[in-house]
């Protein structure tokens, strides 16, 4: 018989836990539980039990996610898995169950997560809402086609620096670009500035970046030491580097490819419209790989569509259909900036999935409908409701969670 419920203690928490666990590695070390437990609520696991036997689990991080105009609260689905033992009998499914029926009644109008596998989470009413690419730059071909005036000055700082100065530079970036969750001081700590034993050997440096007498931008990096005969073939593995501004930008980036003794320059997570495309002599060279990063899963349709901003106070109305979250279906039309449910005749009928992926402005409804993903019941309607949501800069998030 099968029940799916929280865990009640840490004991449950790390069987549930190793649900992922068992396909990423072995079981947690007692220390990573309680790292990972700092930062984590514990009663936002929900465990999947067998005749009393935990064989899956599946939690969320507590965190807000910028949004176009703004933030809104948000369940950051993780560690989601069932134990191979048990796969294909609808345990997956059951967890999903819990886990909105709770996102919802705590009042979290959007759900978020980085899918392990694409194919999963569309029928839970996930939508792809985003994309993001790695690079591996030669640094032969890292000059920019443009020289950029040096007016800022770097420095390295300690992580207890970095704790102080860092943060309010990734809530500016925030305001400016959707997609990234909120960081609690613990979130910071253990997850973007703690140097792991398995890291001794390469461990993370912090740089800031002051321009005009205040911190603008810093990077997080790593550097990979390795020789080719007497020849470095190092690689630069650039963890994190964000700006508040354009130029601010361009020097944190010109500062990273200049480093010596490095081949290469690589970064695991950058948006498709990253200022680098245009800033490198030789874009191509990066070798930019995409992949799709944010799916999105609007819980409570009003409250989310509600909650952002838009390009256009036009209306436009939704029929909306959700299997899974039955609360969400029906017609909603959009006006000035609030979502209401209506009798008026729909303009445009999709699945949820769908105005999930359209939620942070990167994908269009012209997309969809050519993909045979929404009807256009009205002509125009479409075109109307990309000048409604289109946003710019494109939704990014920086980490994958």
């Amino acid at each position: 018989m099968l029940d799916v419920r929280r865990v009640r203690d840490r004991d449950e928490f790390t069987r549930a836990l190793y649900g992922i666990g068992q396909y990423f590695g072995p079981p947690a070390k007692e220390d990573q539980v309680d790292r990972f437990l700092s930062y984590f609520d514990i009663d936002r696991m929900h465990a999947a039990f067998e005749d009393g036997e935990i064989v899956g689990g599946a939690g969320a991080y507590t965190f807000d996610l910028a949004i176009p105009g703004g933030s809104l609260p948000c369940a950051g689905v993780t560690v989601i898995g069932v134990y191979p033992t048990h796969r294909r009998r609808g345990i997956l499914r059951a967890m999903m169950r819990a886990q909105l029926d709770d996102v919802h009644a705590r009042g979290e109008p959007i759900a978020a997560l980085w899918a392990s596998e694409e194919t999963i989470y569309g029928r839970f009413g996930y939508g792809l809402a985003a994309w993001a690419g790695e690079i591996k730059l030669p640094r032969e071909w890292s000059a920019f086609v443009r020289p950029v005036e040096r007016r800022g000055q770097t420095r390295f700082v300690t992580p207890e620096e970095a704790s102080s100065l860092f943060p309010a530079v990734y809530e500016a970036v925030r305001r400016q670009r959707p997609g990234a969750p909120s960081r609690s001081d613990k979130w910071w700590e253990l997850r973007q500035l703690r140097m792991p034993e398995e890291q001794a050997s390469s461990p993370k440096r912090f740089v800031a970046l002051e321009l005009d007498g205040e911190v603008q931008g810093y990077t997080i990096f790593r550097i990979h030491s390795g020789f080719d005969g007497a020849v470095s073939s190092a690689r630069l593995e650039v963890v994190e580097a964000l700006a508040t501004t354009p130029h601010a930008t361009a020097e944190l980036w010109r500062f990273l490819l200049d480093i010596d003794w490095t081949k290469t320059i690589e970064a695991e997570v950058l948006p498709p419209d990253h200022p680098l495309f245009l800033l490198l002599a030789n874009p191509r060279r990066m070798q930019y790989h995409v992949f799709d990063s944010v799916w999105v899963r609007l819980v409570d349709v009003g409250a989310a569509l509600s909650g952002r901003e838009y390009s256009s106070d036009a209306s436009i109305v939704f029929e909306v259909r959700d299997a899974f979250c039955a609360w969400n279906e029906g017609r909603w039309k959009l006006e000035g900036g609030k979502a209401v449910r209506t009798e008026e005749p729909a303009e445009i009928a999709l699945d949820v999935d769908a105005l999930g992926s359209a939620f942070l402005g990167a994908v269009s409804f012209a997309q969809m409908r050519d993909a045979l993903r929404i009807e256009e019941l009205v002509e125009g309607a479409v075109r109307r409701a990309d000048t409604v949501f289109e946003w710019r800069p494109l939704p990014w998030c920086p980490e994958i969670f």
